[in-house]
């Protein structure tokens, strides 16, 4: 048993359930929203979201892992609102999401730099894991950095060992976002292992971008889960590919490495709500309940496969984290 942090409280890891283990609530840019969202309506926004993540309660999800933070708008007061509200547990990160170069609160703060002081990234990741964002009593549970085509620049390293310190010092698991074309998962499990951390508590998050399943199995045989978590997103790979590779992986024995979602949300303000069917016409919340499944169920996955996918697996994510 382990005590896992959700906005609205403390869950024991047994009674998660059925985990998306990669969905947003709202992805937004907040002083953009502040400065030019004209049309925002913030009540309005709350209610879709209690709308959205109610009707997937009902279509048998009991928790979603929210990796919403910085650089992606987090803002934890709008969703305790929603939290409240609703029957699904909210899991809430903190990290930060960057390809590239290092915001300016960090720039010329940390080792060696401008203002050479101990690394602030892995203070503030270890106050939000043990003490709360903000002043909001809500406790992060996993850590969130990413790797994309840019590569290891010296932000996206940085920031990556930061989140990597921050779990070996507290226990939680990561999350990675990753760039599928240039096999930046490798990469991410050669930083992360540096730094001490259990591979086996890494997802690698869009990881099922990717057909190859030779890359797939590499990284599951360093024993991190595979986030195929874009079902959807079908302009990153499409719906039959990723049923496809699920297949293959469960067929060569790595059903206790997979892990899925859809990196959809309430609300995002990268793609206008018009082009959204661009990158897929059931990018949204039910798509695994409604399609996946039994296209996976019919594919010859058992039933019990879907419950390590979906129950265990997500589950054993967590377990071991520190008091």
């Amino acid at each position: 048993m382990t005590a896992v942090q959700t906005v609205a409280g403390t869950v024991d890891s047994r009674d998660l359930g059925r985990t998306l283990v990669h969905e947003h609530v709202f992805v937004l840019g907040e002083e953009y929203r502040l400065n030019y969202q004209d049309d925002w309506d913030e009540d309005e926004k709350v209610e879709q979201a209690v709308r959205d993540l109610d009707e997937l309660r009902s279509l048998g999800v009991d928790t979603i892992m929210d990796p919403t933070v910085l650089g992606l708008g987090r803002f934890i007061p709008r969703i305790q609102r929603i939290a409240e509200r609703t029957a699904m547990n909210i899991i809430v990160a903190t990290g930060l999401y960057t390809f590239n170069d290092m915001p300016h609160q960090f720039a010329y703060r940390g080792p060696g730099l401008m203002i050479d002081t101990a690394e602030p990234l892995t203070e503030l990741f270890i106050r939000d894991l043990t003490k709360g964002i903000g002043d909001t009593g809500v406790r992060a549970a996993f850590l969130k950095c990413a790797i994309d085509a840019p590569g290891l620049t010296p932000g996206v390293e940085r920031t990556m060992r930061a989140v990597a310190r921050a779990s070996v010092e507290t226990g939680a698991p990561i999350t990675v976002h990753t760039h599928s074309g240039s096999e930046s998962g490798l990469v991410a499990q050669r930083i992360l292992g540096d730094e001490g951390v259990d591979l086996e508590r890494v997802i690698i998050g869009h990881a099922g971008d990717s057909a190859d399943v030779d890359y797939l199995s590499r990284l599951a045989d360093a024993g991190s889960l595979l986030g195929l978590d874009r079902f959807g997103a079908d302009a990153f790979l499409p719906f039959q590919q990723r049923i496809d590779t699920l297949v293959e992986l469960v067929r060569r024995g790595y059903t206790e490495n997979i892990v899925i979602s859809h990196d959809a949300s309430c609300f995002i303000d990268f793609v206008e709500v018009e082009s959204r069917d661009q990158i897929g016409p059931k990018w949204n919340f039910r798509h695994i309940p409604s399609d996946v499944i039994p296209t996976l169920l019919d594919a010859g996955v058992t039933e019990r496969d879907i419950e390590t996918i979906l129950v265990d697996n997500p589950r054993r994510h967590f377990e071991g984290m520190k008091p």
